[in-house]
């Protein structure tokens, strides 16, 4: 969580750079009031120094700050972070070695409430697959909702389906990833 003040951390920063709404795991009973897995939800300094060590966890999220994001300030601002941080993502092995980054921009015209799925609200919104182990410049026509991302993840990794991404309205990304076949 970029410009968080503290592992853990309630609340918004003094600066308002960090905003507790865009974490969504300090909302989780489970996380928040277990001082171990509360430990992992860190500044996004703690990421920049596991990218140069080789040392990234399995997952990581990360929300760039109120400016970053491009709520408090400019595109440009916005694209020279995501310019910045992409191109250290995809140079590291942890990417590079069968990785999946999915940028999200989930901001539409607040005047789109279109949305595109039984549970989608808000219209449409961009999300892009970068990944050695998907296929290059793919542009998928099925429509997506957060919780085909969130079943993606979940299915990827063998773990139950949680809430709407265990609709089958919520299907997951799999059309941005050849199938293997067995042999």
């Amino acid at each position: 969580m970029e410009s968080m003040p503290s592992p853990c951390f309630i609340g918004d920063s003094k600066d308002k750079l960090y905003r507790q709404k865009h974490n969504p795991f300090i909302y989780f009973d489970n996380i928040r009031t277990n001082p171990v897995r509360c430990a992992n939800i860190v500044p996004f300094t703690q990421f920049d120094t596991d990218l140069r060590a080789n040392t990234l966890p399995d997952y990581v999220w990360i929300t760039p700050n109120m400016c970053n994001n491009i709520h408090d300030c400019s595109l440009e601002t916005g694209d020279g972070w995501l310019q910045t941080w992409i191109s250290k993502i995809v140079a590291s092995p942890a990417w590079q070695q069968d990785g999946a980054l999915f940028l999200t921009f989930d901001e539409s015209n607040p005047s789109d409430d279109s949305g595109c799925c039984v549970y989608a609200v808000g219209g449409h919104i961009l999300t892009m697959v970068i990944s050695p182990l998907a296929k290059p410049a793919y542009q998928s026509q099925i429509a997506y909702s957060h919780y085909s991302l969130l079943r993606t993840i979940e299915e990827s990794w063998g773990m139950p389906l949680l809430g709407k991404a265990n609709c089958d309205c919520s299907q997951p990304l799999a059309d941005f990833f050849p199938t293997t076949v067995a042999q």
